[in-house]
């Protein structure tokens, strides 16, 4: 059983490994190794490294790759995705060659507003609390006016604020909510501090009021805090063209594969265990971009999937229909993401990322993220109605198991030929493998 430890945050990194090594591990020595190995030469950037988290013992790499040619809104990108599923990136690449000479992927932003709220418990009349807070309105925006002052010359800021009964929730419970423009920044900590400063005004201004009895001025704040539901900062991104543009690589018959692949679609708008995995396969391309550029993918998804249960039930993000011979198939997602402020400034490869996509602001990097999680959606689904799931995906795998197999380089270039046309199932490679070094008398 092991001991309880005081005071871990404050030992020294390299006392903390030794910790971990001498409690944690059958083989200390090896344990600091493997830890050690990932650090970076380059002690300034990991002194930089260490200080975005707590407790930082090393780095956790992900492969951080490109998909090129990308056609979007006119403008070609190569945009860098981190990932560790094999096939992802390789997917979302294919996709966008497919659609290059189809007239590429069309974007919008339609929204941008973000939302947080003063979450807190009243019991008084309700006619009595609207009417303070509609005469002291002006007073909410005045004493956040230090806060907001930088965002609004960059033309963000507050665009409303207003009281919400929630009452049928929770007794006493009211929400004070506000919307914000934020510009190129996420806006998490302008958000927050714009709240925590609504929560005080609100005491404030009611205790100051004559007309509220001492029970009524007795209000708890119980939070305040952004939502990362954003169903007001929406993109939309879509591919369309005639459905006999469709028969490259499909196999099938133009019409046969639109009509297939829009009812694949059609049960991931109706079938939650469906939707699940359809969702999962757009997510995979929207977060790979979102982690490459520094932004915070727990909230992307978190916002993806309540927008998908938006109407009662879990449902498909992303549409498709065939219509008088055309076919479109669309995505329609909340997205939250910022271009400067957080990482987008400090970490290098995040740097790089968005140099790589042409230093975009955060409108265009949501149409950037939005259009690949609709080419990882449309790549899932191409193969699903055709080929099937696997034969592609095992493929990426295949080196996957060749170095869990401890293959040589050799042997790496022998079973990719081997399995250039025949699905690479784990069974299989590992059985090819065993007679390949049998035959040619290895002994490890």
């Amino acid at each position: 059983m092991l001991e309880v430890i005081k005071g871990f945050s404050k030992l020294s990194k390299t006392a903390k490994i030794q910790w971990l090594a001498d409690t944690h591990f059958n083989n200390p020595e090896n344990a600091i190794n493997i830890l050690k190995q990932y650090w970076n030469n380059n002690t300034e950037l990991q002194k930089l490294h260490d200080e975005f988290s707590e407790n930082t013992i090393s780095n956790y790499y992900f492969p951080f790759g490109v998909a090129p040619n990308f056609l979007i809104n006119g403008k070609i990108y190569s945009i860098p995705m981190a990932i560790e599923e094999s096939s992802v990136v390789a997917a979302a690449a294919k996709t966008a060659s497919f659609w290059m000479n189809k007239g590429g992927f069309k974007a919008e932003v339609i929204s941008t507003k973000k939302i947080g709220h003063v979450h807190f418990i009243y019991n008084g009349s309700e006619s009595k609390l609207n009417a303070f807070f509609e005469a002291n309105k002006n007073i909410f925006y005045t004493d956040v006016h230090h806060i907001i002052k930088n965002m609004e010359a960059r033309g963000g800021g507050i665009s409303d604020i207003r009281i919400k009964n929630k009452t049928d929730l929770e007794p006493g419970y009211y929400q004070l909510e506000a919307n914000f423009e934020t510009v190129d920044s996420m806006g998490a900590n302008f958000i927050n501090s714009c709240l925590e400063q609504f929560a005080d005004t609100l005491q404030n201004q009611i205790v100051l009021d004559g007309s509220f009895t001492k029970q009524e001025k007795d209000i708890q704040i119980v939070m305040s805090i952004l939502s990362n539901f954003t169903p007001e900062c929406i993109v939309r991104s879509e591919v369309s063209c005639k459905v006999e543009d469709l028969v490259d690589g499909t196999g099938l018959p133009a019409d046969e594969f639109a009509d297939k692949f829009a009812r694949a679609v059609r049960i991931a708008e109706k079938e939650p265990y469906r939707a699940t995995t359809h969702n999962k396969g757009i997510m995979n391309g929207v977060d790979s971009v979102i982690i490459a550029t520094g932004n915070d993918f727990r909230a992307v998804e978190a916002a993806a999937h309540t927008y998908a249960s938006k109407d009662g039930q879990y449902t498909s993000l992303s549409h498709a229909e065939v219509k008088d011979g055309v076919f479109k198939f669309w995505i329609e997602m909340p997205m939250a993401v910022g271009t400067v402020g957080g990482l987008t400034g400090l970490h290098p490869l995040v740097k790089l990322a968005m140099e790589m996509l042409g230093n975009p602001n955060a409108e265009e990097l949501m149409m950037i993220a939005a259009t690949v999680g609709l080419a990882q959606n449309f790549g899932a689904l191409r193969s699903l109605t055709t080929t099937g799931i696997q034969k592609g995906h095992m493929k990426m795998h295949l080196l996957n198991i060749l170095n869990q197999l401890e293959a040589t380089d050799a042997e790496k270039v022998y079973f990719v030929d081997i399995f250039k046309n025949k699905t690479a199932t784990h069974s299989s490679v590992v059985e090819e493998f065993k007679k390949y070094r049998e035959d040619n008398n290895y002994d490890k």
